[in-house]
């Protein structure tokens, strides 16, 4: 059953050195307050998952704290690259960044499988492109009735997902709307999991379009007014888009990325 947390307690008893870890959110819900907080406790050698790691990822592997990323596409949305996670994968600076890419299907399908207990997802995917050729995990596999050639996934099992939603009910039972993403099948498929919310609340009204994530498949609630800022949370902010458009110079130079990320995230500040 869910627990409620503080932000530092959660991630503290959650996310250890070395972790499988999801931060997953689509534009929208994404959960940044939580990522910064794994920056503050210095974690290590995360291999970060996630279908579109955008700024968030970018500041965690600037910071040190990624030594792998699973994604299918990454980059700064509506703006162009991440340049934290360029100067990783091209420089090694601050450390070097292994990839295993994927597309956002064969990532989709992968925390399906997780969340389902299978092994692994089959599906229709990857044909025409090279990336078999340069992901070692995605095999070929035929159908046993049809003897149809199609594409095998392994299951995604992160050991923590963190997803931000609006609210909970202090039974850590947890309601989010809105453009929701694969967060319900991240965390169903997590060995452990941290949300982050709006507001915790007495009782749960109904919301047109809800998915609900009852208390016993999360680890931990944690009270977090604006956990996605910049991205927005439906009926409670908005997507501040000068924050990504900003983000494009900060990140460029790495000591001007150093000298933000000490003001703004190592000091506690969350807001630009």
């Amino acid at each position: 059953m869910a627990r409620i947390v503080s932000l530092a307690e959660g991630i503290a008893e959650l996310v250890g050195d070395g972790d499988v870890v999801a931060l997953e959110g689509f534009t929208h819900l994404i959960p940044f307050a939580a990522g910064h907080e794994i920056v503050r406790q210095g974690r290590r050698d995360l291999t970060l998952v996630r279908m579109t790691p955008d700024v968030i990822y970018d500041q965690l592997i600037g910071m040190g704290c990624a030594s792998k990323l699973v994604f299918s596409w990454g980059g700064n949305p509506g703006v162009g690259s991440l340049h934290r996670f360029r100067d990783a994968v091209q420089n090694g600076w601050p450390t070097r960044l292994e990839l295993e890419e994927h597309s956002h299907a064969g990532m989709a399908n992968r925390y399906v499988a997780g969340a389902s207990g299978l092994p692994f997802a089959v599906m229709r995917g990857y044909t025409g492109t090279d990336l078999p050729r340069h992901t070692p995990n995605i095999r070929t596999i035929g159908c046993p009735f049809t003897g149809e050639l199609l594409t095998a996934v392994p299951a995604l099992r992160p050991d923590v997902t963190v997803v931000h939603a609006q609210r909970a009910d202090r039974a850590g039972n947890v309601q989010l709307w809105g453009i929701t993403g694969v967060q319900k099948e991240a965390v169903l498929a997590a060995r452990r999991s941290l949300v982050t919310v709006e507001e915790v609340v007495d009782r749960l009204e109904p919301v047109p379009g809800q998915v609900i994530l009852p208390a016993w498949v999360v680890s931990a609630v944690a009270e977090v007014p604006g956990g996605s800022h910049p991205s927005y949370a439906q009926g409670y902010s908005v997507r501040d888009n000068d924050f990504y458009v900003g983000w494009d110079e900060i990140s460029r130079d790495r000591d001007t990325f150093e000298r933000w990320m000490r003001r703004h995230v190592l000091e506690g500040r969350e807001r630009v």
